[in-house]
């Protein structure tokens, strides 16, 4: 397999297709694949997510991809979590309590409170400020603007190494990096030359730095 090369989880809760193309337009070479016994090969994984995050975490856990992906992140393959796919890497979320995440970054997702001026979900263009040396972001010129579709959030009292924050009516992670886990709320594929840029870098300095 290529260094670029990425498998592309598909459970039934994401946006494979516009997923995938994203990522090749990126540079990456993308297997998707509905099959956990290929978790064990790929030298990367990216996992989508869109809808309720009990049946997000169901259909993943349904599908048999809960034992193998948690393996392959304690055994340092890179990880990429995509907008509901982020909120799956934590412990849980307020959307759906009692529902085990993946709990590789400890914490729970929360929900907008809507205050005037400020519907819930959000959706639309957000800055992103930088925080720390996030391979995601390395030499991007911020603030730039990344689009967001979301009524959850990941607060900033979760510790990451580092990410990109931003604010709609509370600050919060917009994007961050943990050792070999990566993740973005905002839909890298919606959010133009911007979302393209921080998969560039997923893969160059993740994928490809990782093989050098």
């Amino acid at each position: 397999m290529r260094a670029s090369e990425v498998l592309l989880l598909d459970y039934g809760a994401g946006n494979v297709r516009s997923a995938a193309k994203a990522l090749e337009r990126a540079g990456m070479t993308v297997r998707v694949s509905g099959d956990p016994a290929d978790v064990p090969h790929a030298p990367a994984l990216v996992v989508p997510g869109q809808g309720h995050f009990r049946q997000v975490m169901e259909a993943f856990d349904r599908r048999g991809f809960h034992g193998p992906v948690l393996d392959a992140a304690k055994g340092g393959t890179p990880i990429l979590g995509i907008c509901v796919g982020m909120q799956m890497l934590l412990t849980g979320s307020e959307e759906a309590p009692g529902t085990p995440g993946l709990n590789l970054i400890p914490g729970t997702v929360r929900r907008f409170t809507p205050v005037p001026g400020r519907k819930v979900p959000q959706m639309g263009w957000n800055s992103l400020d930088k925080v720390g040396d996030s391979p995601l972001l390395r030499g991007l010129a911020c603030p730039a603007y990344a689009y967001f579709v979301h009524s959850y959030y990941v607060p900033l009292d979760v510790e990451v190494d580092a990410g990109a924050i931003t604010e709609y009516s509370v600050p919060f992670w917009a994007a961050f990096s943990r050792d070999n886990i990566h993740a973005t709320q905002f839909h890298p594929e919606k959010s133009g030359a911007v979302g393209l840029a921080i998969l560039e870098r997923f893969r160059r300095h993740v994928l490809e730095e990782r093989e050098d």
